[in-house]
């Protein structure tokens, strides 16, 4: 029986993804580049063995455009002769790209993909691939009239059907920003984080940690931000919204890239690689496109389902921060335990690259397991359009 294994992850700091952020001067296909030749080298694989690249890219336009997993490789000076491809499943596109990946695997069509994600969100604006445009069509608007909302009014709809208020929120997130912060100051994002040479303004400095942690925020400093989404027209159409969602307890805009080195198992043992996780089990899931980030839910009961396993057998979750109610609803409805949830910090404090999250996350993941010696976990996040992809990984002994 062929496994798919991660033997490498590595991911770049977070930077704020506005102009003058610390990342706002790297080029996306060269983010993306530096972060796979630093795979390649620290792996020390030979890079002609990667049968494909698979990455994941939300805004797929300007700078983003044209295939930039294709495009990356090549800025790295990589062989010509290995494929790659850019795929979008919104905030989840590298998760699903290390399914395509380990599914690819196991079935016997690959033996080595690199698996990776981009997002530079100072350069290439969120929503840009739109434009002006309208994505949806007449038929889509129709079927969810008077139409679809964008993402933070489903996290309003989320915290009221769920009934949380603007202090659990806040509480949520600056204890995110807290383990954020106590993660770096102990040294535990070390061996995950890929330093990168930048500048701001003319001053070049070397960023090796997440720009977007906030150490000292405190709830009574984050009840103090405005509500971001209030809307007239759309507190009609839902007038249970109560308007709690604020940039505070929102992920920020961010700039980022990581990747994934993921082998057949035994191939790697034969090259003399260490296989730290193993896939076991993956799902995604389609829900409400209204509410849209209930996702996670029912993709976390159904890979469980699929993997034989109960809440209480994983050792670690990383379910993005997208909005802090949609972590709050993910555990009341699955019991998911919040203490072994995002234990170094969420999206909220350590930014969401859209495209580069789900590699990411998953990055940290590795390392959690590792740290704590924990045996399983489950990752999972919402994506736009109301779907979900969930994956179990296992720590395998060195």
């Amino acid at each position: 029986m062929r496994e798919a294994v991660i033997v490498d992850a590595i991911r770049t700091p977070s930077g704020r993804g506005k102009p003058g952020g610390a990342l706002s001067s790297w080029h996306p296909v060269e983010l993306l580049a530096e972060t796979l030749q630093a795979l390649i080298g620290r792996a020390g694989i030979d890079p002609q063995r990667v049968d494909d690249v698979i990455a994941g890219c939300v805004s797929q336009a300007g700078e983003q455009a044209a295939n930039i997993a294709r495009n990356a490789w090549l800025a790295a000076g990589l062989p010509e002769s290995v494929p790659a491809t850019t795929v979008d499943r919104q905030c989840g596109s590298s998760q699903q790209a290390a399914h395509f990946a380990a599914q690819g695997i196991i079935a016997g069509a690959y033996d080595v993909v690199v698996v990776c994600g981009v997002e530079s969100m100072s350069r290439v604006p969120m929503f840009a691939a739109a434009g002006d445009a309208d994505p949806f069509g007449r038929l889509l608007n129709e079927r969810y009239a008077p139409g679809l909302v964008q993402q933070g009014i489903s996290a309003e709809l989320i915290a009221a059907r769920w009934g949380f208020d603007r202090a659990a929120l806040d509480a949520f997130a600056a204890e995110s920003h807290r383990r954020a912060a106590e993660a770096t100051e102990e040294g535990r994002f070390l061996a995950e984080v890929l330093p990168v040479k930048t500048t701001v303004g003319d001053e070049p400095f070397l960023l090796s940690v997440d720009e977007t942690i906030r150490p000292g925020t405190t709830p009574e400093a984050l009840a103090r931000l405005s509500p971001s989404f209030v809307d007239e027209q759309v507190h009609r159409r839902f007038p249970q919204i109560a308007w709690h969602i604020t940039p505070g307890n929102a992920s920020p805009l961010t700039d980022g890239a990581a990747a994934l080195l993921v082998m057949e198992r035994g191939l790697a043992e034969d090259l003399g690689l260490r296989p730290r996780a193993a896939f076991r089990h993956f799902h995604v899931v389609g829900d409400d496109p209204l509410q849209m980030l209930t996702g996670p839910i029912a993709a976390t009961e159904r890979v469980l389902e699929r993997a034989r396993l109960s809440i209480d057998d994983i050792d670690a979750f990383e379910v993005n921060e997208a909005f802090a109610p949609v972590v709050l609803a993910w555990s009341r409805e699955t019991g998911g335990d919040l203490e072994r949830t995002n234990v170094n910090g969420g999206a909220i404090a350590l930014g969401h690259p859209l495209g580069a999250s789900g590699a990411k996350l998953m990055t940290t993941l590795v390392h959690v397991l590792e740290q704590t010696g924990g045996r399983f976990g489950l990752q999972t996040m919402c994506e736009g359009g109301g779907m979900a992809n969930a994956t179990i990984i296992e720590r395998l002994e060195s």
